[in-house]
């Protein structure tokens, strides 16, 4: 019974609610209707970024209850998160990832390394950042940013 009631008292165990974005939303957010379909797409990045992400939408952060879902394919997304810089392999990949995704569609570049390289800027693999393969509509800065500040640009985004 120790274990039972442990439990019952303990409570929810989640991050509380970050502050309500104050940017204002894309024009193509507002067609979404507060619910997103949200694909990763990882462009040649270290991992740090994903690792963050899984912590976004994982139990802590729980980036679900406001209304941001992932998905597996890009023909059910309504938004990319694109991580790291584009190499020359994945430039045509997310072309394609991109054109596959359905109208309305948003872009969000994830760190700071799919803004402007990072460290990987002049490599000799680097495409370039991600505005330079596709438009973006939304960036997260940070080098690899929190899940606050990814769940923050989600809720621009959904609008809750």
């Amino acid at each position: 019974m120790g274990l039972l009631r442990r439990i019952r008292d303990t409570g929810r165990a989640a991050e509380p609610a970050p502050p309500r974005p104050e940017g204002q939303a894309p024009p193509a957010a507002r067609e979404l209707g507060g619910s997103v379909q949200v694909r990763c797409v990882d462009a040649g990045s270290c991992n740090g970024c994903e690792i963050e992400i899984t912590n976004a939408f994982g139990p802590v952060y729980d980036a679900e209850r406001y209304g941001a879902r992932l998905v597996a394919s890009p023909r059910h997304a309504d938004v990319a998160l694109v991580t790291g810089p584009v190499t020359r392999n994945m430039a045509e990949p997310l072309r394609r990832t991109v054109a596959a995704m359905g109208e309305p569609r948003l872009v969000v570049a994830v760190g700071d390394c799919a803004i402007n390289c990072g460290e990987f800027a002049g490599g000799y693999g680097v495409e370039g950042a991600v505005a330079d393969v596709v438009p973006v509509d939304l960036q997260v800065p940070g080098c690899p940013p929190e899940p606050d500040k990814i769940i923050a640009a989600l809720r621009t985004v959904t609008g809750r």
